[in-house]
This record gives structure tokens, sequence and C-alpha cells, in this order.
């Protein structure tokens, strides 16, 4: 594969070019309820050439060898043409030239089981909620995706990376009455099959969690202290704070630039967050990005103050601040973007068996539930959750929604638990899908939390 890229390369004549091809491999099964509505095994893939020439900066994606030659002149014509039509030349930040080969680290590799045996797993795994009288639907599918990735550099890297992932994930429905509420199911990682067996208990526990939902109280909206569980600690550091860590999001946002400054105080003493691909067995693990950078941990907020960025060359080179190695694609279809990894706030000190104990009254809140981010304003859902009183967990409470202002909560997290969790089965819709984005954190006491109820 290799010399077919350079062989494409040749023809560039620029002062920069890469090329990436992707094979992908990919199978999915899913139900819903009792009928069993996908079952798929499908192979793909493609190219994608970029090239830097007289300061433009363009990509194609291609599927055919036969289209290279097209797709390089195309690639250098509108490269040209952004060149004339931009304020200034693009600028690449500088990095060594690698070469490697990494594969996955698999404890059971998913392509040697039989895709009847992934079906009967997941057919199994489906009817554990549908046995219960009060649920009246599911959604449950599983999920494998495995991408082969040659990249290829006029500045002498040659990478080849494997990435494998399955998962396990749904939605369970309960309906009593008029009351209808649902609650999600998820396993799965990058480290082979393992991670999807044994799920029966799972699906036991969220099937008992989404029937008591229906005897369960909407929450009564107000101003909570609240401590919220590793899920949702972890969707907050990923949608509130992680997207605007992000280079590509705030280069032309001026106001939200000169916010996100390095050296800024943005939160609470104690407060620390990181993105750190570099985890093994974790969903958001890798070892070179799609521009054959070898990503790093990246300290993003330090004791409350944010300490660093996540760059592809481009804006390293705008921001004049180190590459750190996040510049990923969804697929052979796309040019890579500046993309989180593993972001995750680290544990803290606070044993998290105390937590409530030391809040007093308030709100325990757990999973969450979709949201969505306006500029530095937050909407979540929590899936569920329990009041709190005098430190005990209370009555459990549904319909709830969390909003709030970026800045004002980070200033508001009042103390970090010494426990530290990853989420199973991930994803991040910005631009382009990304499976393997992946968030983690400890429980989190939150003060002056806004939530919405009757």
């Amino acid at each position: 594969m290799f010399d077919k890229m350079e062989r494409i390369l040749s023809a560039a004549g620029v002062e920069y070019a890469d090329i990436r091809h992707e094979e992908m491999q990919e199978t999915a099964i899913s139900f819903s309820g009792r009928e069993l509505t996908t079952v798929s095994a499908n192979t793909t893939d493609g190219f994608v050439i970029r090239v830097l020439h007289r300061g433009g900066w363009a990509s194609v994606a291609f599927t055919r060898e036969d289209q290279a030659g097209a797709a390089v002149r195309t690639a250098v014509e509108n490269a040209a043409l952004f060149a004339k039509n931009q304020a200034r030349p693009v600028r690449l930040a500088a990095v060594p030239a690698v070469t490697g080969t990494v594969m996955p680290r698999l404890g059971e590799d998913p392509r040697r089981v039989p895709l009847a045996e992934k079906l009967e797993l997941v057919r199994a795994y489906n009817a554990i909620p549908l046995a219960h009288p009060k649920v009246v639907t599911t959604s449950i599918g599983y999920g494998e995706v495995h991408r082969s990735k040659h990249y290829l550099s006029t500045e002498g890297s040659r990478v080849r990376e494997d990435l494998l992932t399955t998962s396990v994930r749904g939605l369970i429905t309960a309906k009593d009455g008029s009351l209808t509420q649902n609650i999600r199911v998820s396993a799965g990682g990058s480290d082979g099959f393992a991670a999807v067996r044994g799920q029966e208990r799972q699906l036991e526990e969220r099937t008992k969690l989404v029937v008591d939902l229906l005897t369960a109280a909407p929450v009564r909206s107000g101003v909570y202290r609240c401590v919220v569980n590793p899920d949702l600690a972890g969707v907050f550091a990923h949608e509130a704070f992680g997207h605007f860590s992000e280079a590509d999001i705030v280069e032309t946002l001026p106001a939200m630039r000169q916010k996100m400054r390095l050296g800024a105080r943005l939160g609470a003493a104690g407060l620390h967050i990181i993105d750190d691909a570099t985890r093994p067995g974790q969903l958001g693990h890798y070892t070179y990005d799609d521009e054959g950078v070898a990503v790093r941990p990246t300290q993003l907020i330090r004791d409350g103050v944010l300490a660093g960025r996540l760059h592809s060359r481009r804006t390293a080179a705008e921001f004049g601040e180190p590459v750190s190695g996040h510049c990923v694609a969804e697929d052979y279809r796309f040019a890579p973007i500046v993309r989180m990894g593993t972001i995750y706030i680290q544990p803290g000190t606070a044993p998290v068996g105390q937590l409530l104990q030391d809040m007093g009254d308030g709100l325990y809140l757990l999973d969450a539930k979709g949201g969505q981010t306006a500029g530095e304003n937050f909407t979540f859902g929590a899936c569920y959750g329990y009041e709190v009183r005098d430190g005990r967990i209370g009555p459990m409470v549904r319909d709830i929604n969390i909003s709030g202002n970026l800045y004002r909560t980070l200033q508001d997290i009042r103390t970090v638990g010494d426990d530290l969790e990853f989420a199973t089965v991930g994803g991040c819709g910005k631009g382009q899908t990304n499976i393997r984005s992946c968030h983690g954190g400890p429980h989190v006491v939150i003060d002056n939390l806004v939530v919405g109820g009757i």
C-alpha cells in the first residue's frame, strides 16, 4: 500500500502533501422490540490527499486508485484558489517524521467470533428487559468497526495503525398508563470482544431502573448543590468545556479566544482536566493521529487554570502552541479536524463514599441523557436521580434537566471525588462523527446547579 501512496504523492509537486488510505470493516446487528431489524457486514475503503500549495490548504477524498491523478490535480488547484482568497497563508507546525506500525491489543478478537454468535448474544440481551411486563419496547444493537489506516507524507512520515471498536448499546422503554420512561444501556471498548460479554446483570439493573422511574416523582425545579456521577461529570468535561479546548472552535471567535487564553483562571482550585488518548484499553485510545503526529497527554486545566489546548498542525502554527496529536477524521471520506480523544476530570482526594454526607441536602444525579450547548451555556438531561437529605439518599426523581454557564459552573465545582470511571461507548458529532471519542471522571460536587422540573 505504501508504494501506491508514494506514487500518488510524487505527482503533487507542492511544498507539502500527505495521503491517508483507510479500509473500514463494519458489522451491525440490531433489534427493535422483538424484531430483528439489521444484520450487516460491510467493507469499504478510500483515500484522502491533502496539499499545501502557495500557502493554500486543500484536501480531496477519492475511492479508487485510478482517480488519484485527478484528485491530486484538483487538490493543487483548490489550494491555489484558497491561497488567492485568504487573508494570510496557512502554515503547519514543524513535527518530526515518524515511522511506525501499531496493532490493537485485543483480549478476544471480535473478527474471530462468528456472526451467528454475536446475533445470539444480542438477542439474549434484548430478551432480558422484554421479559418485564412494564417494558413496552427496546432498541438494542451490536456494532463493530475495524479501521486499518496507512499514512504517508512528503516529509517522510510513514505510519500504519489499526483501530478496532466493539459496542452494545440501546434504549429500554417502559410505560405505565400515559407515563413513558426510558433508559440507556451500553457496553464496549477498544480491547476486544470481552468488553461486550457478560452484560446480563447490567441489562437486569437498567430494566429495574426504568421500571422504578415509572413510580418516581418529577424533580422539583430549583438551584441545588448536586453530586454528579462519573458519566455526567465526563459529559460536562466533553460537551461544555472540551469543545472550547479544540483550537479550531475558538480560533475565529475573538471573545471566546480571549476567555480561553492560556493562564486564565477558569475553575476552582483543585480542578484538573486532561485529554489523554495514550491510556491503553480506553475507547479513545490511539497512538498516531490522522496527520501522522504522535498523540500526547495534554493537560487542559491544572488547578483551575487553563494550561493547554488541543491542536492540529495548522492550528498549532496559528496559535504558536505545541502540537498535541489531536487531528482525527471520521473515516476515509474526510480530512481530519481537531478532536478530543479521552477527556476526563482527574480524580481528587475526597473519598467518594463521603461526598453525599459532606454535601448535606441536594440531589444525586446519574448518567447523561442528551443535551446541547449554545456558546458558553449548556443544557443536559440526567437519566435519573435521588433527593439527598442530611447526607442520605432519599426518593428517586425523574425528568431532570440541568443547565448552566460553563465558566460559573467550573468555579462552582466544590469537591472532586477520588474515584475514576470512563465511558465504555463514546461518540462526538462535531462536523464528523467520531465513535471513539471518550470521556470520564470521578464523582463531583457542584454548587448552584440549575435544575429544571416541576
